[in-house]
């Protein structure tokens, strides 16, 4: 069984609203009982950003994204802190060479630096994982 893994906004994301989840999502939910997720330290801004823009679009209250961010407090999510800013330039290369953002690109370098697969619904994602023998985890 796996002990770590990379998670990234689209799995997470999923579990706030009902209408996006979906079978991978809540097998990754699940193995949060006996694992351990990694994000990068861009983790948090995305899921507020997301928690914002679906306030103002009415699909959440405030009361509601208060709560997700306190379910997600209790979940064994772990954010990443060291990146030294040295490596920017790597991050930029892995970008440019798998077509992603810089967003998408920090999770997959998470899960290169550390060895973990990565869990993600993003298809260029996956594709990018794919092609640099990251795995995906399992459902």
């Amino acid at each position: 069984m796996v002990k770590h893994f990379v998670v990234d906004n689209s799995v997470v994301m999923s579990w706030c609203f009902k209408d996006e989840t979906n079978n991978y999502a809540d097998i990754v939910l699940n193995r949060l009982t006996e694992a351990t997720a990694v994000v990068p330290s861009i983790w948090p801004l995305e899921v507020v950003n997301v928690l914002l823009v679906a306030e103002r679009q009415n699909r959440l209250s405030e009361s509601d994204s208060i709560r997700f961010i306190t379910l997600l407090s209790q979940l064994p999510i772990v954010v990443e802190y060291e990146r030294p800013e040295m490596m920017m330039k790597e991050l930029l290369a892995l970008a440019r060479a798998n077509n992603l953002s810089s967003y998408d690109a920090s999770y997959l370098d998470l899960a290169m630096r550390k060895g973990f697969p990565i869990a993600t619904l993003d298809n260029k994602l996956i594709e990018a994982a794919r092609r640099i023998d990251v795995p995906i985890l399992a459902a």
